[in-house]
């Protein structure tokens, strides 16, 4: 007889689990249960020092070895098979068959050890303690359960990599899709699935019908009439038919056995070729007698097609093909008197006669700042490359500006995470132009009294406290990060609110973005863009207003030009069917939108900013500081 009953029993205390078989009493398991603990107390306290089936030479205390088996009880009999995991016994009871003894206890020795690798794994280790037990102990008793009653391999590995995982639910329903995929085969659901597919695609195709427009067909029948015509048949080719059927209709009145008449008749060629006794015909003539000659199309075949695009925004316009009376101006309306008129570049030029250039092609005069090109700068009347090219880069001191980016999450239309992250950057003056000079100044920081954490690079810059910094660094040619911080999310002001609704009915869903802009940021959002995660590619889509999708990404994106501080909110609306394959009935479909968006002004959103050390000293300039979106998202 196999396994009758698996128990959690610890070295001091009462016990923590007992699964039994359907037909084995709990009150017989739980004799064995005691019977087994006065046994092992009474071999620990050596006031027994033999016992049925058991040898005093293994010591004091034999049953605190790691495992082992021991027959206990009086009146009836059990073999219980114990291993020692930490202080905490895993027990199996099973009668005593002096018969099959071998087998019997091997079975329960396997069936133990499995019991031993659900308790470890449901502990995470061999640091098994009864808190463990009761936090996983549902775990544990159904995977005991189902050891109980026999495990093959491959389910007990699944049991035991998914104890911590998809919880009970995987544990006793993972056995026969285990299996399936263990071995490589597929359970019915997804084969059943494919097959109703296939046998749908077959239906559509046989049952698909393609409709030409009455225009395309009216066209085809000309072509066909100028390419191959109809023969007609004349009067005189129905009374050769009706001649040739007469004879049909009579053999049975003349004799079957009669010769036929063809005998009597001369050797002819073939098809009844005569010789043309006319002179006069050439034998040109005489072979395209009976040949048809291709007319040209009629008039209607030569006019233009006209082929129209129309998609779900509106009419797109159309291309109009083999139009020869239209004219090149009406066909290409940007190139209007192309040759003599708007691209002729003489009208670009004055009536006086350029200069030829010497040498190679007044270069040398341009490096050099002579000739007319210096002649002209001084005057006053043109600018010359050199000055132009000198503004444009020139600095007249260490710049400094802030970088912040913004994160947000919105869940529908509350605000569920927000956080601000800052950074001073510092531009030097070229090192061509500084030297090998160092940039020293001091500064200080106003507005910090939503700040909750500054970061300082220590190597550059140093704390004078009360919100002075000094900075002492080499020159460099791209700009440097000196100080970082971030505020405290309840004082994180919002450039953007959004809010994202959505609503499944049937195989329709229906998404809406609204969004509104803080009215008191200090310009408005430009160039904001919007993106919003679709849970499948969509067949038929329909948007407003107009938005870009992008089907490998499956991303739909709008662009907002402005947002107005104080205007309305603004929507996004977008729709599409969703197939019920595609998304399972009992899960959600999840939509997410991503906004982005990138500010450049004169102040920061989190009113930051930076004043020199002293009143009226200019250590440094301020140039425009930046703000842009971080992580911000509506779900």
């Amino acid at each position: 007889m196999s396994c009758l009953a698996l128990s959690l029993q610890p070295a001091n205390g009462s016990d923590i689990l007992l699964q039994t078989r359907e037909w084995f009493p709990p009150a017989r398991a739980l004799v064995a249960l005691s019977a087994f603990r006065q046994t092992r107390l009474a071999f620990a306290s050596g006031k027994q020092h033999s016992a049925e089936d058991g040898d005093s030479s293994l010591g004091d205390d034999p049953l605190a070895t790691s495992s082992g088996q021991v027959i206990v009880g009086v009146e009836s009999k059990y073999r219980v098979v114990y291993r020692l995991v930490n202080g905490i016994y895993v027990l199996g009871i099973t009668t005593v068959d002096q018969d099959d003894y071998m087998n019997n206890v091997f079975e329960c020795i396997g069936i133990v050890n499995q019991a031993v690798s659900v308790v470890v794994a449901a502990c995470r280790g061999v640091d098994v303690t009864p808190e463990k037990l009761h936090r996983k102990y549902a775990e544990i008793y159904m995977g005991l359960d189902i050891v109980l009653r026999g495990v093959n391999s491959i389910r007990f590995a699944a049991m035991l990599a998914s104890m911590h995982g998809e919880g009970i639910a995987k544990i006793v329903h993972s056995g026969i899709d285990t299996e399936n995929k263990i071995r490589g085969g597929d359970n019915w659901s997804n084969v059943e699935v494919l097959s109703v597919e296939h046998q749908a695609n077959i239906e559509v195709f046989s049952n698909a019908r393609f409709e030409l427009p009455p225009e395309t067909l009216a066209a085809g029948d000309e072509v066909a009439a100028t390419l191959a015509p109809a023969i007609t048949k004349g009067p005189s080719t129905e009374q050769q038919d009706q001649q040739q059927e007469k004879p049909e209709e009579s053999p049975a009145e003349n004799d079957p056995f009669a010769a036929s008449e063809a005998l009597n008749k001369p050797v002819e060629l073939v098809g009844g070729f005569k010789k043309n006794k006319d002179p006069s015909a050439s034998d040109l003539t005489t072979a395209l007698a009976g040949l048809e000659i291709t007319t040209l199309p009629p008039a209607e075949a030569t006019q233009s097609t006209f082929i129209g695009v129309e998609g779900f925004e509106g009419d797109y316009g159309g291309i109009e093909f083999n139009n020869e009376e239209a004219t090149l101006r009406e066909a290409f309306e940007g190139f209007d008197d192309a040759f003599g008129g708007g691209l002729d570049a003489s009208e670009f030029v004055g009536t006086t006669k350029v200069a030829k250039p010497e040498g190679l092609g007044g270069l040398e005069l341009l490096q050099s700042g002579q000739g007319d090109v210096a002649t002209t700068a001084a005057s006053g009347t043109g600018t010359p490359l050199e000055n132009l090219l000198m503004k444009k880069t020139e600095m007249k001191g260490p710049e400094m500006y802030v970088s912040e980016e913004v994160s947000a999450e919105f869940r529908e239309s509350l605000l569920a995470r927000v956080g601000l992250m800052g950074v001073v950057y510092l531009k030097t003056l070229p090192p061509k132009n500084s030297g090998d000079k160092e940039t020293e100044f001091s500064f200080r920081i106003d507005g910090t009294s939503g700040v909750k954490r500054v970061v300082m690079q220590s190597s550059r810059i140093s704390s004078l406290d009360n919100g002075m910094f000094h900075v002492r660094t080499p020159s460099s040619e791209e700009p440097i990060p000196i100080l970082k911080y971030s505020l405290l999310p309840r004082l994180t002001p919002l450039p953007l609110r959004v809010r994202l609704v959505k609503r499944h009915s049937g195989t329709l869903l229906s998404v809406m973005i609204q969004y509104v802009s803080n009215p008191e940021l200090p310009v408005p959002l430009s160039d904001v863009t919007f993106v919003l995660k679709l849970p499948v590619d969509p067949t038929l889509l329909k948007v407003s207003p107009k938005a870009a999708l992008n089907r490998s990404e499956r991303e739909l994106r709008w662009h907002v030009p402005e947002i107005p501080l104080k205007s309305p909110p603004g929507q996004l609306r977008a729709r599409m069917p969703v197939d019920s394959n595609e998304q399972d009935a009992g899960e959600e479909i999840e939509v997410v939108g991503f906004v982005k968006f990138s500010v450049q002004g004169t102040r920061t959103l989190s009113g930051v900013s930076l004043r020199p050390a002293s009143e009226g000293q200019m250590d440094f300039y301020e140039v425009n500081h930046r703000y842009q979106s971080g992580v911000y998202m509506c779900n």
